[in-house]
């Protein structure tokens, strides 16, 4: 108890030297401001004033996209571009700003609308604008203030809206530009502006109230138009969508993909911007370095296309359209889908219309005989066929049903030879029976044929023919479904003449065959990448995209092993469909040919299609071409388009030269190449 009063008497003393220490380093504190403030404070502040910065944003870079060989085929470009914030300025306030601007850039006036050409006239002539309705008559006619306006414009003639000079036609698209972005938000007024532009513009911000200069980036396309209905464009952020990307951190004046990859794969494209400081002083005079702060480019995208394959399908296509032009009822058109059908790789894509890349899955077409491999299969799996049972191929005819027949009168075929020699009515007795149709008996009484609709689509599904392909692009579109028809349509349908297919979900039903019934969906990208600041050079792995398998065709495999044969059979067999075209290759193809018979500009025409995979024995590509709209039903086109492109796939994995820039692709003739080498 008599420590107690000892320990008290040690706690003072520590608190009054800790009290010290908190003195000596406020006052040492206090003395800093003191000299920042008071002695070398009018210094400070004296280069405050001489001192103004600039702040230009910089827009960040999007991610590049290589093809899945690393050729480089979307890249960017770097610019100044002009922009312009609207901070509720006053027309007249804009239109004297558009003037001065004037003076250091020209913009083009594309799109003229007649409203903005009265608005603008109004602004230029407010005398005359106003003489064209008085306030007193307005009055009398009851009209509002913008009523009063809109009739103002109404009344100004064709001829006054001549009356500009060209300094005022000139200023017109400037000042239009102005007033097409958000309130205090930058609007983009011109891309691409000269350094010399860009200089004299900040030189002279004070005088251009609004006007800024950012450094931006413009997309190139460094193979021209190879692919670009594919890559998409990028635009300023659609009105319906503006509050998705604003809640995703956007801002309203930003540029974003609106179609295709720009748009599919936004998010990994997009980069993170930077900025440039620039310090002057009250002059306008640089007084040091411009300081800049880096973004970030996006990442970047390796597609699974193959470029140099892809430049000679789109040869191949042009030059076999432009041989066979004569055969074609109207417009020339055809499609070719190659792909690896063990992953979904979408190595080629092309088309002939102004469709181009696009149409083969935005665009669907009756295929005809080519999906015959799926009416088999599904035969069996049904169990209205066994495997090599007969049906006679004659021509035949039922009540609420036209004429059915085959191309020729076949005879007995079974499974491999109704897939070999492309018989129709072999396709009819899998629909007949499975809704218990006998013909010659059953007469006019079809039952419910509604239900045989329903079961074919249902196999037909699960080969991706009427359905999403799951393709990693926006816009997919499924085809026609054409219902339930009446009782004769049912038969048509079995051999592809009802319902529309594109033909990426006929590569994809001939590539779920080759891979023992898997169906996979088609891909155009493989890989991300993180950006590499070395130009040409392809940054880290961010992320592998897996092959997606969408389903199993739930059937026997045994199944799956006959129509295999049989496929097997069209391109090799002694009576195939195809064997001219495809008997002798050492690639050793499966495959289906197929004409649906359709109408174009009110003539009969035929839609020509081939699909086939290969090798047959460890099928490494599919393929599928569709030629619309030819005035003969013999498969020349599309076998042909189908041969040259198998050949020059196989070729190409010999020997490649990469893709051909900026130039004609027949440069290079792999079968010129062969000859040199021998």
């Amino acid at each position: 108890m008599e420590d107690k009063p000892v320990k008290g008497r040690h706690i003072p003393i520590r608190l009054n030297i800790l009290f010290f220490l908190v003195f000596i380093l406020f006052s040492a504190l206090i003395l800093q401001l003191g000299n920042v403030q008071i002695i070398q404070g009018e210094e400070f502040e004296s280069q405050l004033e001489r001192e103004i910065s600039f702040r230009i944003p910089v827009e960040a870079p999007r991610g590049l996209i290589y093809d899945r060989h690393g050729n480089l085929l979307v890249d960017n470009e770097r610019l100044f571009t002009v922009t312009y914030t609207n901070r509720r300025a006053s027309q007249r306030e804009m239109l004297e700003t558009a003037a001065k601007l004037n003076e250091y850039i020209t913009v083009e006036a594309e799109r003229i609308n007649l409203r903005d050409l009265q608005e603008y006239w109004s602004l230029l002539f407010p005398e005359e604008y106003m003489e064209k309705l008085p306030v007193e008559e307005a009055r009398n006619l009851d009209l509002s203030d913008s009523d009063a306006h809109l009739e103002r414009l109404r009344r100004i003639t064709d001829e006054e809206l001549e009356w500009f000079t060209q300094t005022e036609r000139e200023i017109f698209p400037i000042w239009r530009e102005f007033n097409a972005g958000y309130t205090n938000i930058p609007h983009k007024v011109k891309l691409d502006i000269t350094y010399e532009e860009a200089a004299l513009i900040m030189e002279n911000l004070e005088d251009l109230p609004g006007v800024d200069i950012i450094r931006d980036s413009e997309r190139i396309y460094v193979f021209d138009d190879t692919l670009r209905n594919v890559f998409g464009r990028i635009g300023s952020i659609p009105r319906d969508d503006i509050d998705y990307y604003l809640a995703n951190g956007y801002e309203r004046n930003e540029e974003v993909g609106i179609s295709y990859l720009e748009l599919q794969y936004e998010s990994i494209l997009k980069g993170r911007k930077g900025r440039i400081d620039n310090y002057r002083d009250q002059y306008g005079n640089l007084i040091r370095n411009p300081q800049e702060r880096l973004g970030s480019r996006g990442n970047d995208l390796v597609l699974t296309l193959d470029l140099e394959l892809q430049q000679h399908v789109e040869h191949i296509i042009d030059s076999n359209v432009e041989e066979f032009r004569s055969l074609f009822v109207g417009a020339p058109d055809a499609y070719v889908v190659v792909m690896e059908p063990h992953t979904g790789d979408v190595l080629a894509m092309a088309g002939y219309s102004d469709f181009g890349d696009i149409g083969t899955y935005t665009r669907a077409f009756e295929s005809g005989s080519a999906i015959k491999g799926a009416t088999v299969l599904a035969g069996f799996d049904y169990g209205v066929m066994r495997p090599y049972e007969t049906i006679f191929d004659r021509t035949i005819n039922l009540p609420s049903a036209p004429t059915v027949s085959s191309w020729t009168t076949l005879g007995s075929v079974n499974h491999l030879t109704a897939l070999e020699r492309s018989s129709n009515i072999y396709m009819t007795y899998v629909a007949m029976r499975m809704i218990g149709y006998v013909p010659n008996l059953s007469g006019t009484n079809w039952g419910n044929y509604h239900e045989g609709f329903d079961i074919l689509r249902s196999y037909y599904y699960q080969f991706g023919l009427g359905v999403e392909t799951g393709i990693d692009l926006p816009n997919e579109f499924t085809g026609v479904n054409g219902g339930y028809g009446y009782p004769g349509t049912l038969l048509f349908l079995t051999f592809g003449q009802f319902d529309t297919y594109t033909p990426m979900q006929l590569a994809q039903y001939i590539s779920t065959i080759a891979n023992d019934g898997y169906r996979i969906a088609p891909r155009v990208v493989k890989e991300i990448r993180e950006p590499e600041p070395e130009r040409g050079k392809l940054g880290a792995i961010s992320q592998q995209l897996p092959p997606k398998v969408l389903n199993k065709l739930d059937m026997d495999d045994n199944y799956i092993s006959e129509v295999q044969q049989g496929l097997w059979r069209v391109t090799n067999g002694s009576r195939g469909t195809a064997t001219s075209f495809f008997g002798n290759k050492p690639y050793n193809p499966a495959g289906k040919t197929g004409t649906a018979q359709v109408r174009v500009d009110g003539q009969e025409a035929n839609n020509q299609t081939f699909v086939a995979y290969a090798p047959f024995d460890n099928p490494e590509v599919a393929i599928s071409v569709v030629v619309p709209g030819v005035n003969t039903r013999q498969g020349g086109v599309a076998n042909s388009i189908a041969e040259d492109v198998l050949d020059t796939y196989f070729k190409l994995k010999e020997k490649r030269k990469g893709p051909i820039n900026w130039s004609p692709i027949d440069e290079y003739d792999p079968e010129e190449e062969d000859e040199e080498e021998d």
